[in-house]
């Protein structure tokens, strides 16, 4: 593991099929952007096309309607690509709402597991009760491994980037939910890399007030614990709870456990008895 971890965190070229799953256009450019340009096979999938059912997000931006408002977020995202220097990454585009990733988890899954296929590592959100959409994809990912192993199949190394979650009452932009059992490294761009992350966040025009809040640099990456998904996640208490959205992180924790039962089976082996104990006590 240390040896990808620490080659996808360096200043390097990697040659290795990496994957980036992510839950919205923009989140590449955020939590990573810095290191895209050098990661010469890169597939980048995006889960949702970041507009929700509920146009609150839609009308902030001036639309009247989600379709506008996802095709608005996909050209920022084109020229958010063309900015870091990887327009030359494979894209896939899952395209489902906003906020309801974990409605269509089984298909995701589905998709995934032929997706990161012959990847050697993935790399996504941590599971931290942020976004849902951002738990759902450290879920689909880690399902989605799972099952690529039952098939005999490689499965990728997960990990994964720092993006938010609530703390101390207050939003931590940028930061994990300690972990010592997966130690970060963390990626201080400079010169050219900065300044194109700098270029390629300005082009989310339609994000510029949660853009305000995410700090430049430095970027965090490391190895992805393994998650209890039907426990509250690290931080305990959810961001989103906050929001008054229809997914709740009690609805989102209760659906995940149902997908997590329904691909390992009856007898399957629950993720949290490989969790390391001091996770279980916070």
């Amino acid at each position: 593991m240390a040896s990808l971890l620490d080659a996808v965190a360096s200043a390097r070229r990697v040659a290795q099929p990496i994957a980036l799953v992510v839950a919205h256009p923009d989140d590449e450019t955020l939590w990573l952007g810095s290191r895209l340009a050098a990661l010469a096979r890169l597939t980048i999938v995006h889960l949702t096309d970041g507009s929700p059912r509920r146009l609150d997000d839609a009308h902030r931006a001036g639309f009247d309607d989600r379709t506008a408002y996802a095709a608005a977020r996909r050209r920022e995202l084109d020229a958010a690509f063309a900015a870091l220097g990887a327009d030359g990454a494979t894209r896939l585009a899952y395209d489902h709402p906003d906020q309801e990733a974990i409605l269509a988890i089984d298909a995701i899954v589905d998709r995934l597991a032929v997706d990161l296929d012959g990847i050697d590592a993935v790399i996504t959100h941590p599971y931290e009760h942020g976004h849902p959409d951002h738990d759902s994809a450290a879920l689909a990912v880690a399902l989605a491994c799972r099952r690529l192993a039952a098939r005999d199949r490689r499965a990728p190394e997960r990990l994964e980037f720092a993006s938010y979650h609530l703390r101390q009452g207050e939003p931590a932009f940028g930061v994990f939910w300690p972990e010592p059992a997966c130690p970060e490294r963390r990626i201080v761009p400079e010169g050219d890399a900065l300044a194109r992350k700098r270029a390629a966040m300005a082009c989310h025009a339609t994000q510029r007030d949660v853009l305000a809040r995410v700090p430049l640099a430095p970027e965090r990456l490391r190895a992805a614990p393994e998650y209890d998904f039907s426990a509250a996640a690290p931080p305990r208490s959810a961001l989103y709870d906050r929001y008054g959205w229809d997914m709740t992180a009690t609805r989102w924790r209760a659906l995940a456990a149902t997908a997590w039962a329904a691909e390992t089976g009856p007898g399957g082996e629950e993720p949290w008895r490989a969790a390391p104990a001091h996770a279980l006590a916070r």
